[in-house]
């Protein structure tokens, strides 16, 4: 198997200042992280002590929306932002669903690039590869995925927990239209999204942490996030919190009753 696709031209690792990746990383209970990030989410977590838990709960949505997917015949997926990996990671739940799944990681953080080759671990029936690569750069992310994914064919395209880190003004809702409009219809769209809409108070105290570190944090409203998945057919139960989307294809996130849901989350079909 292909060790990961990169130009060798990552940026060095910036332990100085915190990253969301591994701010994610250390709510998740991992050691990819640093002093900056774990200062920056003791902050986060003294306004909002359920921080930790909605980081489970949303990466129990991915796992959930990867089994759903699967289930209905998805062989093929494209994880942008894939972040740290955190077993179980997205192709260990398609290819448990479906041994022939091909998945392809896509990050352009360093630090990720560092550990993708745990990504790389797949069954011998499908494939998994890893591609460095920003989000905007939609032709180099096609170029090389294409050596693992057939474009004319369904793809599950997967931002997860990553489109709250992209303003308006930095073009969220245009790189969603160019990432969709290179998938063949049948493909689908799983997002999920932090919302102000559940805790307006603590969210605009954990804005101003970001703002005050200098890093960009967009919680939307529900309308807001409707609003990406325009042009597609969003799949049941439709846009809803994100313990709420099919509960049944996994087990509840320990604590998750004691908080307030992280954000919205769904699933969208190219017709």
């Amino acid at each position: 198997m292909p060790g990961p696709a990169n130009d060798g031209t990552a940026a060095a690792v910036d332990s100085s200042r915190p990253h969301p990746a591994r701010m994610y990383d250390w709510f998740l209970g991992g050691k990819d992280n640093f002093a900056a990030d774990r200062a920056l989410g003791q902050q986060m977590v003294a306004v909002e002590p359920g921080v930790p838990v909605m980081a489970r709960v949303n990466r129990a949505f991915m796992h959930r929306a990867t089994r759903w997917l699967a289930g209905h015949g998805v062989r093929q997926f494209l994880d942008i932002g894939s972040g740290i990996p955190t077993e179980p990671n997205l192709h260990q739940v398609a290819q448990a669903a479906a041994p022939d799944a091909r998945i392809v990681y896509c990050d352009h953080d360093p630090i990720v690039l560092a550990h993708a080759e745990a990504l790389l671990k797949g069954t011998s029936q499908g494939a998994v590869d890893y591609v460095q690569a920003d989000a905007w750069d939609v032709d180099r992310i096609l170029d090389r995925a294409t050596k693992t994914l057939d474009f004319g064919q369904p793809v599950a395209l997967s931002l997860i927990a990553l489109l709250h880190f992209v303003s308006d003004e930095d073009g969220a809702y245009e790189l969603v239209d160019r990432l969709t409009g290179m998938l063949a219809p049948g493909s689908y769209l799983a997002i999920s999204h932090l919302t102000a809409d559940f805790h307006p108070e603590q969210a605009q105290q954990v804005d101003d942490l970001y703002k005050a570190n200098t890093l960009t944090l967009v919680p939307r409203t529900r309308d807001q996030f409707t609003a990406f998945f325009t042009g597609l057919e969003v799949a049941g139960p439709g846009i809803v919190a994100a313990e709420k989307w099919h509960p049944e294809l996994g087990d509840p996130v320990p604590g998750q009753e004691d908080i307030v849901s992280p954000g919205y989350v769904a699933v969208g079909r190219k017709p």
